[in-house]
Formats: structure tokens, C-alpha cells, sequence
């Protein structure tokens, strides 16, 4: 009897801006199964399928913010970012070093994927492909005034957390 060792998943990346969420993108080999992402992945991911969205879009004002995993903040990866990005990188190795541990402080993090979880969830998906429609469908739903004011709870909250000097931010109420 085989039983199989890991359950099926799906491996997603988003953009969050306070005009709305860019993607969802699979990261999936061409049968359709999740891939770990890696540096060459994600930045083909970045060349293949952000960028051509961020030429329609002015991002003179847009930030580039992620987290500290490896493939994120390779030499490699950090000048690819920089092509549309110099000087607006949130990243170790970026122009603006974050704080790591910090998901409090991360709109993805901090709202984005609870609140997609929650509603895709809701609908109890079966298979991979139902999972991932759910996820587009919820993500196509946003609305663009919610996403706004994530966007400006997260400038609330880095307030916070610099008035702080870094510390823990106990008595804030933070309002999507």
C-alpha cells in the first residue's frame, strides 16, 4: 500500500498595492504541479510576468517590499529588481534593510493571505484546480478600497512601530 508522504499544494506569489493585488502566479512545472521556488524561478516570475504588468502601471512612487528568503536576495535577483526599483527596495541587500520577523509589519503578511485563506477556504476546494480557481476568484473580488486601506494601515503601523524604536506595539488598533 503507497501512501503518499506530502499532501498537495500549491505554491502562490502576489503583488499588493493599494490599487489592488497583481497575480496570482503559480509557480507549477507544465504538468501543472507546484514547484519550490528558487532564485532562477523567481526571477523568471519577475522578468516573465511582473514586469510586463509594472510597464502599464507608473511605479515612480511603488516600493518593492519582500521577505529574506534566498532566492529573494541574491546579488542576482536584487540587481533584476533594481531595474525598475533602484532606490525602492525593502529587502536585505535592498536599499531599506527590514527588519526580519516582522510579518506585523508586511501587508501580505499581515492581512493578504489570512484574508484570501479565509475566503477560499470557506468554499472547501477538493482538487488543486478548484484551489486555485478559488484563489483567482477571491483575488478578482478585492476591493480596491479595502486594499487602499491596507495600505494605509501599513504606513500606520511602521509609524508606530519607529515612534517605538523598534519595539513591540501593544496598544494600537489597526482598522482594515
Amino acid at each position: 500500500m503507497e501512501k503518499q508522504m506530502h499532501s498537495q499544494r500549491v505554491t502562490v506569489w502576489c503583488g499588493f498595492w493599494a490599487g489592488g493585488v497583481i497575480g496570482p502566479y503559480f509557480f507549477e512545472d507544465e504538468r501543472g504541479n507546484a514547484e519550490t521556488v528558487n532564485g532562477y524561478r523567481y526571477r523568471n516570475m519577475i522578468s516573465n510576468f511582473l514586469w510586463p504588468i509594472l510597464d502599464d502601471m507608473d511605479t515612480e512612487e511603488m516600493w518593492f517590499q519582500q521577505d529574506g528568503a534566498t532566492c529573494h536576495t541574491s546579488g542576482t535577483t536584487i540587481a533584476l529588481i533594481r531595474e525598475k526599483f533602484d532606490g525602492r527596495i525593502i529587502s536585505i541587500r535592498g536599499d531599506q534593510q527590514w527588519p526580519p520577523r516582522s510579518c506585523d509589519l508586511t501587508p501580505c503578511d499581515f492581512f493578504l493571505w489570512g484574508y484570501i485563506k479565509s475566503l477560499v477556504y470557506a468554499n472547501k476546494p477538493r482538487t488543486l484546480f478548484d484551489l486555485k480557481q478559488e484563489i483567482r476568484r477571491v483575488i478578482s473580488e478585492l476591493d480596491g478600497q479595502v486594499c487602499e486601506n491596507v495600505i494605509c494601515n501599513f504606513m500606520d503601523r511602521v509609524t508606530a512601530c519607529r515612534a517605538s524604536r523598534g519595539g513591540h506595539v501593544h496598544d494600537i488598533v489597526f482598522h482594515t
